[in-house]
């Protein structure tokens, strides 16, 4: 009699498939059905930042997990710091990105650079275009260092054309380590949240003397006013800065002033060098 015993197959194992995020191409549409198609795309790009401060998925591997990756932030850190090793007068212009060369802070932003240059400081801006361009193209027009460090963003930004020295890093706070580390002063444009950022990163680590006093300038009184007020009237009201926390920023209107003012602070420095290197 045959056996009617049936051969039990073995269960299926199925492999979770990683999450890729495509890249997308920067693309013009050149009709109205074009533009819906990539609005339905997404825009971003994954970037090395994203993937470092995500939190870890179970079925990562090893070879790509955060331990691995500290030896490209190691080699970042490396090529920052051999590109910048000739930099001893840096200044740091930040600002929006979106300011077209009509507006006025772009010309105040290009006169600031080019007296900078002209007083023996080499101009450090973030590389692209608006604020940081026309800071790079007062120290171009002036002949002098311009330097940009760029920063990969899910959409592209390319580096301005008036660079003597150019570099790009992946990860933001590599970056951020490369412009206090050789900046003498920061001159803080109209900008955004990216601007915002820097200038209290600064005020931050010159309150907590992790760095020494340098000089910090907001350029545009009309337009940081707002900001200033609030600081006033409601963080030193709450007490949750000093008095003396206030005397670290120097307000302008006016390119010259805030040059004059960083030559004196530099000078008047134990050593002529704001952040004590």
């Amino acid at each position: 009699m045959a056996d009617t015993k049936k051969t039990k197959k073995p269960a299926k194992t199925t492999v979770k498939p990683k999450k890729v995020l495509p890249k997308v191409e920067t693309i013009e549409p050149e009709t109205v059905g074009e533009a819906k198609q990539l609005e339905e795309q997404p825009y971003w790009q994954l970037t090395d930042d994203e993937v470092l401060l995500r939190s870890p998925e179970p079925d990562d591997d090893y070879k790509t997990s955060d331990s691995w990756r500290v030896f490209r932030i190691m080699s970042e850190f490396v090529t920052g710091f051999d590109n910048m090793a000739t930099i001893t007068r840096g200044v740091s212009v930040f600002g929006s990105a979106r300011t077209d060369e009509n507006n006025e802070y772009y010309q105040a932003a290009v006169e600031t650079g080019k007296l900078l240059a002209e007083a023996g400081f080499e101009v450090i801006t973030g590389g692209g275009p608006g604020i940081m361009e026309a800071a790079n193209r007062g120290a171009h027009q002036a002949g002098k260092v311009s330097v940009g460090c760029n920063i990969e963003l899910p959409f592209e930004q390319k580096p301005n054309p008036y660079l003597t020295k150019s570099l790009t890093f992946k990860y933001f706070f590599v970056r951020k380590t490369v412009f206090i580390k050789y900046s003498n002063a920061y001159i803080i444009f109209p900008g955004g949240f990216g601007t915002l950022d820097e200038l209290f990163e600064a005020l931050t680590l010159i309150q907590t003397r992790k760095i020494r006093n340098f000089p910090v300038v907001m350029f545009g009184s009309q337009y940081w006013r707002g900001l200033l007020q609030w600081i006033t009237s409601t963080m030193l009201h709450e007490k949750n800065i000093n008095e003396e926390d206030l005397g670290l920023i120097h307000l302008t209107d006016s390119p010259k002033d805030a040059v004059d003012f960083i030559i004196r602070t530099c000078h008047a420095s134990e050593n002529g060098n704001g952040n004590g290197k």
